[in-house]
């Protein structure tokens, strides 16, 4: 990847488009909601997958993620709570917690920061 500096964001190409990145939310996307983003979307993919082999029958998945920041450290990130709403047919809510707690120990991006981010993770059904 290769990020150029266009005054007030830097930028990148993908295949699929262009993102801005900026410290300011007018000129693109913060580095924290890219960060967190990446950990809840990579930990719910990877959710689903589990559910899936599971043969649980998922209808839709919704992760809220609530970010605290330590501003005493240049305001990185301390915390991540993910909150997962999970629709399905005939889910139980026991297998569905093995479920969380396997894809959480899978998800590549949540292990990355592993030791530095605290990340919790709870679920609902519907």
């Amino acid at each position: 990847m290769e990020f150029t500096w266009k005054g007030d964001y830097f930028e990148t190409e993908f295949e699929y488009g262009t993102l801005r990145i900026s410290g300011q939310e007018e000129h693109g996307f913060r580095p924290f909601q890219l960060m967190v983003t990446s950990i809840a979307v990579c930990s719910a993919s990877v959710l689903r997958q589990v559910m899936e082999k599971q043969r649980m029958n998922v209808k839709d998945i919704r992760v809220n993620a609530d970010v605290t920041r330590d501003e005493k450290k240049a305001n990185r990130i301390s915390a991540i709570a993910l909150h997962y709403i999970i629709e399905g047919e005939a889910l139980k809510e026991q297998k569905v917690e093995k479920a969380v707690a396997l894809a959480a120990k899978n998800c590549p991006m949540a292990q990355t920061v592993e030791g530095v981010v605290t990340i919790t993770e709870t679920f609902e059904l519907k």
